[in-house]
């Protein structure tokens, strides 16, 4: 029997070494990232000591500013649909949070809620921004109703795009990039082996509409996964679940903003019950929910989610729009 078991244990880990042989995917060359995937007007700041991070503030310069965060294992590009849309009225402020996109790994390696709150005051901070409307998507909706609780003086307006934090909010089948994530000694491997099938499967899993899932589309999301630091920040994100904070209902009747919550009927990730449980919390909310779409509506209906959202924040654009702060 033993000398079975030491068969068994030999074959399977030959099996083990030969994947990884086989899938290994080294992280991607930084430089060729940032020439690959920043713009005219991407810009990288260093908000703390050695953190530097990647955001772009475009559109118009006096318009009524719209900071925009992105959810896990995705980049500031989710929001270039609106950018292209909203940009002629709006002045909108977008960043790789650490761990994502071209800002990769935080110096101390902290990727909870509280560190990103912190990075996006201080990215504020240093754009002079003094009120602005925040809003998220998935994990960055987390993010921009934990940043509305912790500075209310410096939020005009809240905008929750099929957001974490409802009690119970994650549907339990998750892309499988989640998922390996998260999975003890698994989540070891994926930091070196992370096909470009997977992500495929996850971003189909998580976008409903897929007409606009092309070739391009999933190798940004893939390369961008294997930029030096994130893959390290994912799975140190999946494996601490415990971290992630929970909405409280009473802290959340305390936002007197406006508040829009728009989510997708067919979201896989975070359900529309979810939708319903943010809306109880925040009476004052105004609900969209779009049948048909998945859990990135920003991405797979651009032309009517924009205009949703143009249209809620024209009803109290009439409010003045506060001048930056001279940085001088």
């Amino acid at each position: 029997m033993f000398r079975l078991f030491k068969w068994v244990t030999g074959i399977l880990s030959l099996l083990i070494v030969a994947g990884i042989a086989i899938g290994y995917t080294p992280d991607t060359d930084a430089a060729a990232m940032k020439a690959k995937y920043s713009s005219a007007t991407s810009r990288f700041a260093e908000i703390s000591p050695g953190l530097t991070v990647h955001y772009r503030d475009e559109g118009r310069k006096d318009g009524r500013a719209l900071f925009l965060v992105h959810g896990s294992n995705a980049s500031l590009h989710t929001w270039e649909p609106w950018v292209q849309r909203l940009g002629s009225d709006y002045r909108i402020i977008t960043l790789d949070l650490p761990g994502h996109g071209l800002t990769g790994g935080h110096p101390e390696r902290r990727y909870d809620t509280r560190t990103y709150v912190e990075t996006v005051d201080l990215l504020a901070t240093k754009l002079g921004l003094r009120r602005f409307v925040i809003g998220g998507n998935s994990m960055g909706g987390g993010v921009s109703w934990s940043y509305a609780l912790a500075h209310p003086e410096k939020v005009d307006a809240l905008l929750l795009v099929d957001a974490s934090g409802a009690p119970q909010s994650l549907a339990r089948d998750l892309p499988i990039g989640f998922r390996l994530a998260g999975m003890p000694v698994i989540k070891h491997l994926a930091k070196i082996v992370t096909p470009r099938a997977v992500i495929e499967a996850s971003v189909k899993k998580s976008m409903n509409v897929q007409t606009n899932i092309n070739d391009a589309l999933v190798d940004r999301y893939w390369e961008l996964n294997r930029y030096p630091g994130n893959r390290d920040a994912t799975t140190r994100r999946f494996s601490a679940r415990d971290q992630i904070v929970s909405a409280d209902p009473l802290q959340l009747a305390n936002i007197k903003v406006p508040v829009m919550i728009m989510w997708g009927a067919q979201d896989k990730l975070i359900p529309q019950s979810s939708a319903n449980w943010f809306a109880k919390a925040m009476p004052v909310a105004k609900l969209i929910i779009y049948p048909g779409v998945g859990h990135i509506p920003m991405e797979e209906v651009p032309n009517r989610s924009a205009a949703d959202v143009k249209a809620w924040l024209n009803g109290f654009t009439n409010r003045s729009v506060p001048k930056p702060l001279s940085l001088n």
